[in-house]
């Protein structure tokens, strides 16, 4: 049974895999670039949908500052790290395709978000079982393939999605199977749940970009989206740091004590 438990990660994500692959080619939605909220303000195209990305950069830039005193052995900070720098660069690429939405520019929005859901995965899992070595060059490659794979497929006339959506799947699933195989503190189930509520309405949000605007007259759904997911971006890094902060504290008082 603990072989099997063990196992059950691997055997969700090759089940999912074979999904896709039987499923076959998932099309980017015809008119994606079509955003409801189009107002510029102070000069700035599609201001709502660009600005609303500042909060990617805050985020990712704190806690970066965070963890620049953590040690470098702390279990999952390199992949913490990789997703912490792919939300600043997710400001940023973000921000340069909603001034100007087109497929060509969603290439740079895509990539750091794959990025990022590539360093949480390595992290998470190094942090829960300590996993192989090479973690976060293995994730942070399968992230950039899927979003050329899109990239590549959608300028050839057949865009293709699988394995950008699968990368974004994946977390909300092998997360929530880690820490409970590996029987994680319950505090990290209260931040990691929090944060996965938090980006699947933000995911909910953006289907209904358009209807949202109708409905408050106010913020659309894709703004809403940037927004709840800045909130779960925010929740893992208020726990990332925290964690490695407090590992640091243990480390430097055993340091004291020898």
């Amino acid at each position: 049974m603990q072989t099997f438990l063990l196992r059950l990660p691997l055997l969700v994500t090759l089940g999912a895999a074979i999904a896709m692959l039987l499923h076959g080619p998932i099309a980017q939605l015809p008119h994606y670039h079509d955003f409801a909220d189009q107002h510029a303000w102070l000069g700035v195209p599609n201001a709502a949908d660009v600005l609303s990305n500042l909060g990617f950069f805050v985020v990712g830039v704190w806690g970066l500052a965070r963890l620049r005193s953590a040690a470098p052995t702390l279990p999952g900070l390199s992949g913490y790290r990789l997703f912490l720098i792919a939300l600043v660069l997710t400001a940023a690429g973000s921000g340069f395709y909603h001034l100007a939405p087109d497929n060509d520019r969603l290439l740079w929005d895509r990539l750091p978000i794959a990025l990022a859901c590539a360093g949480l995965l390595a992290g998470v899992r190094t942090q829960t079982h300590g996993g192989a070595k090479y973690d976060v060059q293995l994730f942070a490659s399968a992230a950039v393939v899927s979003v050329f794979w899109w990239y590549i497929t959608e300028r050839n006339g057949a865009g293709d999605l699988r394995p950008y959506l699968l990368l974004q799947a994946l977390p909300l699933v092998l997360i929530p199977l880690w820490l409970w195989i590996y029987r994680s503190p319950r505090i990290d189930w209260i931040y990691f749940g929090g944060a996965i509520v938090l980006y699947i309405a933000a995911k909910a949000a953006e289907l209904h970009d358009h209807g949202i605007l109708q409905t408050t007259g106010i913020i659309s759904g894709h703004t809403l989206k940037h927004l709840l997911a800045t909130g779960a971006a925010a929740t893992l890094t208020a726990r990332i740091t925290f964690t490695t902060n407090r590992l640091s504290f243990q480390r430097d008082r055993k340091v004291c004590h020898v």
